[in-house]
């Protein structure tokens, strides 16, 4: 085989996540394809609010800074937020989070997906060291002399060092090379609408724990917040067959009318939540990140900025071994990456899991001393400091 027909490295899956890994290994030095089943999406100014958010954590914009994406996105429709209310509509305890007390200017920003993605997408069509093939389906893989090769749906055939499988929670090719999974289904969706209030949301992401569930009013940039609210499958469905007025009047309940009464809400959509962690990370020259390697419950809307530690973290060992000489595609090279970020993402998965069942439960004794619990993290700032300074990546 031609050396130049083989690539350094192969990312399957051009979300978020596989965007940002193909754009950083190109600025690393190194050849690579990038895959995805569907053409990225277009996104105008014009266009209305994709209802699909993330939380951007500082430590992911510095992240997306140094791969050259973050102004783009910064500088579109991201609304930072400076303040975190959290509070238990059981006990009333709450917990707030300012960035003035950690002498920064936002806690984090909340964006698009479909922003990040098109800036990520902008930004590989724009890198002559990036090749991509879209849409494109991997159907088989295989491994032969210290090159994995790709099989796609049109017949053509990609062959490289190093393939990095960012195609999702369903991931095929986490199928294809027989990694499997472990985790359970909440019986929960996530319902998400972006809503109008009657008063400003303060560049404040508020979120309040209910009985069945979250529900987080996250501030976007045209003065809206956008729900996530996560919700028993048949409260979910029952949610979703009302018409608008009703709708939000429940949503107000539901959050105290702490903007006052909702007055305006778009369509309405439901996503499945689950915990998945795949049982490892690594196949002979194959790597997961992002969704392919774990899922978590959005509570704490820690998912995205995972994945970019995934890929940061792989980055980082990859580049070093290229630098030193050695193949960074090697399993003994990888298994850094692998214990790193497997430790750090199952410690976290299972704390959001435990979390979302401790605020779930109605047993008295257990809401009784929850809310104290709270109320003494909000009093000790060295514990409130550690809490931010974790969800900001830091």
């Amino acid at each position: 085989m031609n050396r130049r027909s083989v690539f350094d490295v192969a990312v399957v899956g051009a979300g978020m996540v596989g965007s940002a890994a193909a754009l950083a290994l190109a600025r690393s030095g190194l050849r690579v394809v990038a895959l995805d089943e569907r053409t990225p999406a277009a996104w105008d100014e014009g266009d209305e609010v994709d209802l699909r958010v993330v939380a951007i954590a500082p430590s992911s914009a510095d992240f997306l800074a140094d791969i050259g994406v973050w102004p783009r996105i910064a500088g579109a429709r991201s609304c930072a937020y400076r303040h975190m209310h959290v509070w238990d509509a059981e006990n009333g305890a709450a917990i707030d989070f300012d960035a003035a007390e950690h002498a920064r200017g936002e806690l984090g920003w909340i964006v698009e997906n479909r922003l990040v993605q098109l800036a990520l997408a902008q930004a590989i069509e724009a890198d002559g060291r990036i090749e991509t093939r879209w849409p494109a389906r991997v159907v088989a893989t295989s491994v032969e002399g210290g090159v994995r090769r790709l099989e796609l749906n049109d017949d053509s055939r990609i062959a490289a060092r190093l393939v990095i499988a960012a195609d999702g929670a369903a991931s095929p090719l986490r199928a294809l090379v027989d990694i499997d999974t472990h985790g359970h289904s909440y019986g929960q969706r996530a319902l998400v609408a972006h809503v109008g209030t009657e008063r400003p949301h303060e560049a404040t992401a508020w979120q309040r724990f209910l009985p069945g569930g979250t529900l987080a009013f996250l501030p976007l940039r045209d003065g809206r917040s956008s729900i996530v609210w996560s919700l028993p499958d048949a409260e979910c469905d029952r949610l979703l067959a009302l018409d608008d007025a009703a709708f939000c009047a429940e949503l107000g309940c539901a959050f105290d009318f702490r903007l006052g009464p909702i007055t305006s809400v778009t369509r309405r959509a439901a996503f499945p939540l689950q915990l998945q962690l795949a049982r490892r990370y690594l196949a002979p020259r194959l790597a997961l990140v992002g969704d392919a390697a774990h899922q978590v419950h959005p509570l704490a809307g820690q998912g995205v900025n995972l994945g970019f530690r995934d890929v940061a973290c792989l980055v980082e060992t990859i580049a070093q071994a290229h630098q030193d000489g050695r193949d960074f595609a090697a399993e003994t090279t990888l298994r850094r990456y692998e214990r790193r970020r497997r430790s750090d993402n199952t410690l976290s998965a299972f704390g959001f899991d435990a979390i979302n069942r401790l605020f779930r439960s109605q047993f008295e004794p257990l809401v009784v001393l929850r809310g104290a619990g709270v109320r003494l993290v909000n009093a000790l700032s060295p514990l409130k400091r550690l809490l931010a300074g974790h969800a900001a990546g830091r």
